[in-house]
């Protein structure tokens, strides 16, 4: 099985009362695709190096994740390409 990042995403933090001050600093929580045979099987959600649950790829939650990750990815690969389709 294959581990790849998805989409990291900051911690946001919680509404409520704002007298309690952290007793430990949050960590990113970052979103990991399992895959086997070139089809994702599993998302993996991750908070630092620990493994907090996993997403069916399947779930409403889940398309959102791989949704996001795609349109990143896309964007990031077009960008050097249409840089380089401008010659001056």
């Amino acid at each position: 099985m294959l581990e790849n990042e998805i989409a990291p995403t900051d911690a946001a933090p919680e509404e409520g009362s704002g007298d309690q001050a952290p007793t430990e600093p949050a960590e990113d929580i970052s979103y990991h695709a399992v895959e086997k045979d070139g089809q994702v099987t599993a998302i993996w959600e991750m908070q630092g190096r620990k493994h907090v649950r996993t997403i069916d790829p399947r779930s409403h939650q889940g398309q959102d994740i791989l949704r996001l990750y795609t349109t990143e990815h896309h964007d990031e690969t077009l960008t050097p390409g249409a840089s380089q389709g401008v010659s001056s």
